[in-house]
């Protein structure tokens, strides 16, 4: 009796299903490395050199573009590990 038992179709399938897993990961990482390309730098201490002022509105940004950016970040994360898990899953079912 094997651990991880799938029917047959499904095991036929896999190297599909892996190729487009991988394509699906090289799409999502560059998207992430452009997402994280286009982040403004967070460095607290530059404000002075620049002479950017800390106001009321700098500071509040749950609506800014800077708080949009982070959010897809994290889940182009999030999207990148489960992909990433799922395919070595599918690698640890099939092994042909």
């Amino acid at each position: 009796m094997r651990f991880l038992s799938v029917a047959g179709w499904i095991t036929d399938s896999f190297p599909i299903i892996r190729i487009v897993m991988i394509s699906l990961m090289v799409a999502v990482g560059l998207a992430l490395i452009v997402t994280i390309m286009f982040q403004p730098s967070s460095s607290s201490g530059m404000g002075a050199l620049t002479g950017q002022r800390d106001t009321f509105y700098s500071k509040d940004k749950s609506k800014s573009l800077e708080s949009v950016m982070k959010r897809i970040t994290v889940v182009l994360g999030i999207i990148e590990g489960v992909l990433a898990i799922l395919f070595f899953v599918s690698l640890i079912i099939y092994r042909g």
